[in-house]
């Protein structure tokens, strides 16, 4: 597996997983083409033998915002959706960020299982966020910032 920029030509291959991996609440491929135009957002692939099993991209800022994490159901277990999310999270690094934060379904326990090995804590709740369940809101400190009560040890 390699990791690399998520390419507009990508595209076909991330729109067959967005409505495998999320239903109804699937991105759009217009909404895809507005992320990867946008200076401010980060979007890395994951490719095997050639094809896309996975994609994540991120709101880069001081607090930066995990904006999607998919891997293929076939390479889950496999270290794929990690790598993806140490990509990401080696870029807010490198923007400065001071927070990363995600949403994840409150259901979605091996995902929140992923986010927790990696340094997120659960902050919160939106109340059907995904209009059939609830969110769990998970943050990441990454460097602490003036009266942060939360700082990273």
């Amino acid at each position: 597996m390699i990791l690399r920029p998520l390419r507009e030509d990508d595209l076909d291959r991330v729109m067959e997983l967005e409505r495998a991996l999320f239903g109804q609440g699937a991105w759009s491929r217009a909404a895809y083409r507005e992320e990867l135009g946008h200076a401010g957002r980060y979007y890395v692939a994951a490719e095997s033998d050639g094809v896309v099993v996975g994609y994540a991209g991120i709101a880069l800022g001081e607090d930066s915002e995990v904006m999607t994490v998919g891997v293929a159901a076939a390479h889950r277990g496999r270290g794929t959706g990690a790598a993806l999310l140490a990509d990401l999270l080696e870029q807010a690094r490198a923007a400065r960020a001071r927070h990363v934060f995600l949403e994840v379904r409150a259901g979605n326990l091996g995902a929140q299982r992923l986010y927790e090995r990696a340094g997120f804590v659960p902050i919160g709740t939106r109340r059907r966020y995904y209009g059939d369940e609830d969110a769990v809101v998970m943050r990441l400190t990454l460097r602490s910032g003036q009266g942060d009560l939360t700082a990273a040890p």
